[in-house]
């Protein structure tokens, strides 16, 4: 008996860790999608106006709707889109019919049309708020001379075209769209692997439990 203990105490211990991890994955699944249900409501909610100057990243997915005109001034953003190809996500500031300038991200324009002329055109837009958190260390700085950027950085993207920093994301445009096609936010690209991690680890649970088995079944084996 002496000689299983120790590979028994080993292999409950080890099953139960992993078990114990695939159990605090389902927990974590059970959170996202709660959080993933909560944020597509936000998105699909009635828009409303936009909210007061200062508006915090607390209204993020906020659904607004915002009439004025765009200032014929905008950034690029190199990406690309799924059956199109590379090109570029609009950025252009953006003045309401109050006066304020804000930063709209009108969507997506093909690499052919980046150089394609976007003077100062009316729109009615319907869309979320966003603060997107795609810059870091790794980013490579834009481009400042041709307009060019690589990650959307709310608060530079503000500071260069003269607005408050300040993101509608347009779902829907009514006007002249210039051939630029919307690209609303969805939840599409939020990740949720938790069911398969928790399947990972259950399986592990699986497989720890069966090398124990065996394990013991040959020290007793040695035993007689």
């Amino acid at each position: 008996m002496r000689r299983i203990v120790f590979p028994l105490i080993l292999g409950l211990a080890g099953v139960a860790m992993l078990l114990a991890l695939g159990f605090w994955q389902l927990d974590r699944l059970a959170w996202k999608q709660t959080m993933l249900t909560e944020i597509s409501a936000q998105i699909g909610a009635p828009p409303q106006a936009l909210p007061p100057p200062g508006a915090t990243e607390a209204l993020k997915y906020l659904a607004v709707t915002a009439t004025g005109h765009t200032t014929g001034t905008e950034l690029v953003v190199l990406t690309g889109m799924k059956d199109v190809g590379p090109g570029y996500e609009v950025i252009s500031a953006f003045e309401t019919a109050d006066g304020r300038r804000i930063l709209i991200d009108r969507g997506f324009v093909p690499e052919a049309g980046r150089r394609a002329p976007r003077p100062a055109v009316p729109l009615v837009l319907t869309g979320n708020l966003h603060w997107p958190a795609e810059a870091d260390t790794y980013t490579p700085a834009p481009d400042l001379a041709a307009g060019v950027w690589f990650a959307r950085d709310l608060p530079a993207m503000a500071a260069a075209l003269g607005t408050e920093p300040l993101l509608l994301v347009a779902a829907r445009v009514e006007g002249d769209a210039q051939g630029i096609i919307p690209v609303p936010i969805t939840i599409a690209a939020v990740r949720n692997q938790h069911l398969n991690y928790a399947i990972t680890w259950f399986l592990l649970a699986l497989v720890w439990s069966g090398m124990t088995v065996f394990l013991l079944w040959r020290i007793r084996q040695k035993q007689f």
